[in-house]
């Protein structure tokens, strides 16, 4: 017999609020999070938008309680106070006493961190200590050694559904009994590297982004963290625990068109709603509220357009990108938007896509542009990465 799987607790920290309650406040105030960079030293700091937490990395340090000398990246921290949150929320005081796991993704890594002090090491041994976290692995078991979690740790890092593919591998480890209780999410932090490679791919934009608008000129850049703790039935009634949600289905495809570009018929997109639905058992119809990718560039939400349109019909549901808000925070996103889906089941609120005007010519589909109060008890949650990775999640209220 397959385990259920619980959420209990969650955490988050974006351009909109250092918390759930800051974030959730934000939301329902329609109040955005996109401005000029102020903490990355760019060329780019005048020409670009981006959604970043306005901490300095010392903040972040202070937060945590780390010593000032310490091996840290920005994802590490940002990763570290999510994370934090999440097992608070979850009322749990001994991460250790049961089978838990630590599973996270991330793409930018340490590379915040060790692209600053890259022309120094040769010079010195003072930044030596940021080295092995250029990795992503590292930041995962700065994360974990932080919380006291000594259990199963992994890394995922499929770009833009690292922390989707996360969320994924952790429900399955709780349904299939290998674990009692997981920490899964993401985390990145805005870099020098993803600015300029993401300037080369011409797709960042000068102005607060506008998903599913038929005059999108691109995406927002992000920084955030979030987890969600996940625990088996089992261990929600041996500790009598509230449960936020349910991760209900899951899956992942590869549409296997373009490094960085979706197929323009939404093959990847289509198959992994498709799949997600068959897992949680589901009818399309019985979908409340889409949360989707929504990035924001002409190439993603055409083709996520068209596979919603593939998989629903002319019945598309209640749907909006929260990208608005926070920006696109990669490797992130997944896990940041996973909150919010659970926010809007709690809530029962529709969070608005922010900044829509225009319709998309090539699909003519609108998005939720005004907050909305309705019952929400079933969310499809769309995360679409670099390489062709296509994931879905879908939450259902307890």
């Amino acid at each position: 017999m397959k385990n259920g799987v619980a959420i209990t607790g969650m955490g988050i920290i974006s351009s909109i609020g250092d918390t759930v309650e800051d974030n959730l406040h934000a939301l329902r105030s329609e109040i955005g999070g996109i401005s000029r960079i102020e903490h990355v030293d760019t060329r780019k700091r005048d020409e670009i938008m981006v959604g970043e937490i306005k901490k300095t990395n010392d903040e972040l340090i202070n937060m945590l309680g780390l010593d000032t000398i310490n091996s840290f990246s920005r994802t590490a921290m940002l990763g570290a106070i999510a994370a934090k949150e999440a097992i608070h929320n979850a009322g749990i005081t001994d991460a250790i006493t049961s089978r838990t796991g630590f599973i996270s993704g991330t793409s930018v890594g340490g590379m915040d961190t060790t692209e600053k002090h890259y022309l120094d090491y040769t010079n010195t041994d003072t930044y030596h200590r940021y080295i092995e976290a250029q990795h992503a692995g590292f930041t995962t078991q700065s994360i974990s050694k932080y919380l006291g979690i000594r259990g199963y740790v992994s890394t995922i890092s499929t770009a833009c559904s690292s922390a989707a593919n996360a969320i994924m591998l952790g429900a399955r480890m709780i349904e299939a009994g290998q674990l009692d209780r997981v920490i899964v999410g993401g985390t990145d932090a805005l870099s020098k590297f993803t600015i300029n490679g993401f300037g080369t791919l011409m797709i960042l934009s000068d102005d607060v982004c506008t998903p599913f608008d038929e005059h999108r000129k691109g995406l927002n850049l992000g920084e955030a963290a979030a987890y969600l703790v996940l625990e088996s039935d089992q261990m929600v009634a041996q500790e009598n625990k509230k449960v936020l949600a349910r991760v209900n289905g899951w899956a992942n495809t590869n549409d296997a068109f373009h490094q960085t570009a979706s197929s323009s018929n939404g093959e990847g997109a289509y198959l992994a709603m498709k799949e997600a639905l068959e897992v949680a058992q589901l009818d399309h119809s019985q979908i409340d509220y889409v949360n989707a990718h929504g990035t924001a560039t002409p190439n993603n939400d055409l083709s996520e357009g068209i596979a919603l349109t593939r998989i629903f019909g002319d019945q598309v549901p209640v749907f909006s990108s929260t990208k608005a808000y926070t920006g696109h925070t990669l490797a992130a996103a997944g896990s940041v938007e996973a909150v919010f889906s659970i926010l809007s089941m709690q809530e029962e609120i529709i969070f608005p896509n922010l900044n829509f005007e225009t319709k998309m010519e090539a699909c003519p589909i609108t998005p939720q542009t005004k907050l909305s109060s309705q019952a929400v008890k079933t969310v499809l949650s769309n995360s679409f990465g670099f390489g062709g990775n296509c994931s879905t999640l879908i939450f259902k209220k307890q």
